[in-house]
C-alpha cells in the first residue's frame, strides 16, 4: 500500500511539473483598465486578447477589463499601474505621451496629415518610443491608429476664430499643454475625460476634440451637434502592461501572448476604421452637422499651430523628434 502511495505521488509530481498543468500551478490575474465603452471595437478587441491568453496559458491568465473609464481616466490608470492596484491599460496617445511625452511629436497638430503618412511614422518611431516606454516599466504590447482628431462644438467650427469663442475641454493634468492651447489663442478648460458629458451638460465647456467614433459612441455629439471637417491630428493608441506584470508572464508564453494581442489589434484597427466613418453617418442622421474648411481657412489653423509650436519644444516634445517625423513623412 505504501508502495502504491508512493508511486502516485511521484506520477503526481512530475505531471504536475510539465506541460500547462505547471502554469496553472502560477495562475495570474491581469486586471486591465480603458476608457473604451462596453461594445464598443476597442471594447471587443480587448476582450478578444482577454479570450487568446486565457486560451494559451491553459487557463493560467485571466484578463479582468474594467471598461467605460471605470477605474478613472487614463493618468489614473497610469498612477494605479505604478502602485500594482492595475496591471495593464488601453490608453490613448493622451495617456501614452503622459509615460513618455516624445511620443507627443506624432500627435502633435498638423504635421501628420494622411493614413499613409502616420503609418510610415509610427513604423519609424516605434523602437525609440518602445524603449522609452521601457525605461519607465512599461511594456506596449499593441499599437493602434484610432482614428482623426476633430472638433465637436454647439456653435459651428470653420476658423480658428470660431473656436476661440468657445469653452474648449482639454486634458487635465498637463500645465504645459493648457499654456499652448492659450499661446494658440483659445480658452482651455483642462478637466478629466471622465467629466466631460457632465461638463457638456452645464455649460462648463462648449466644444471638445477626438474622433467620430468617441464622440458618438459616448453620446457627446447630443450636446455639440457641430463637427468641423479639418483632421487636426491623428490619435493613435496602445495597450500597455506594467513590466512587472509582463516579467512574470512565464517566458515561453509571452511570445504567443504578444502574437496574439497584435494579430487582434490589426483587426480592432481596421473594424475601428469603418466604424469612424459610419459613426460620421449616424451622427449626421441624429442632428450633427459637418462643416468644411476650405484652403483659407486652413492656412488661418496653420498659422494658430505655429504660435503654439515654441512652446510645444520647449515642454512636451523633442524639437529634433519633430523635425525626424518631417523629414519622413516628406
Amino acid at each position: 500500500m505504501r508502495k502504491n502511495a508512493t508511486v502516485i505521488a511521484a506520477m503526481l509530481a512530475v505531471i504536475l511539473a510539465s506541460g500547462p498543468t505547471a502554469h496553472c500551478l502560477a495562475a495570474q490575474i491581469i486586471k486591465l483598465g480603458s476608457l473604451a465603452p462596453a461594445g464598443s471595437p476597442w471594447d471587443k478587441g480587448l476582450r478578444t486578447i482577454a479570450a487568446e491568453w486565457g486560451r494559451i496559458s491553459n487557463g493560467a491568465i485571466t484578463v479582468k477589463i474594467y471598461a467605460g473609464g471605470i477605474v478613472g481616466d487614463e493618468m489614473d490608470m497610469i498612477r494605479k499601474m505604478r502602485i500594482d492596484q492595475l496591471n495593464a491599460a488601453g490608453l490613448t496617445g493622451v495617456g501614452l505621451c503622459r509615460i513618455y511625452p516624445d511620443i507627443l511629436t506624432i500627435q502633435a497638430p498638423m504635421l501628420v496629415r494622411t493614413n499613409e503618412q502616420l503609418a510610415r511614422a509610427l513604423d519609424a518611431m516605434k523602437p525609440g518610443f518602445e524603449k522609452g516606454l521601457e525605461e519607465k516599466g512599461f511594456t506596449i504590447i499593441v499599437w493602434n491608429s484610432v482614428g482623426w482628431v476633430h472638433f465637436f462644438s454647439r456653435a459651428p467650427v470653420v476658423r480658428p476664430a470660431d473656436l476661440q469663442k468657445q469653452k474648449l475641454f482639454v486634458w487635465a493634468g498637463d500645465e504645459d499643454a493648457v499654456q499652448v492651447w492659450k499661446d494658440m489663442g483659445f480658452h482651455p478648460i483642462p478637466l478629466n475625460v471622465t467629466d466631460l458629458m457632465s461638463s457638456l451638460q452645464s455649460g462648463m465647456v462648449d466644444a471638445f476634440s477626438t474622433t467620430p467614433l468617441s464622440a458618438a459612441s459616448n453620446q457627446w455629439f447630443g450636446l455639440a451637434t457641430h463637427m468641423c471637417d479639418l483632421k487636426w491630428a491623428p490619435l493613435i493608441a496602445g495597450i500597455v502592461v506594467s513590466k512587472k506584470t509582463w516579467d512574470r508572464i512565464p517566458a515561453d508564453l509571452r511570445p504567443k501572448c504578444l502574437e496574439s494581442a497584435q494579430k487582434a489589434g490589426a483587426a480592432m484597427e481596421a473594424e475601428v476604421a469603418d466604424a469612424d466613418r459610419s459613426a460620421i453617418d449616424i451622427m449626421k442622421q441624429n442632428g450633427l452637422r459637418v462643416h468644411n474648411v476650405p484652403a483659407d481657412a486652413e492656412a488661418e489653423w496653420q498659422a494658430a499651430v505655429t504660435k503654439g509650436t515654441p512652446r510645444l519644444f520647449g515642454s512636451s516634445i523633442n524639437k529634433s523628434t519633430y523635425e525626424a517625423i518631417q523629414a519622413i513623412i516628406k
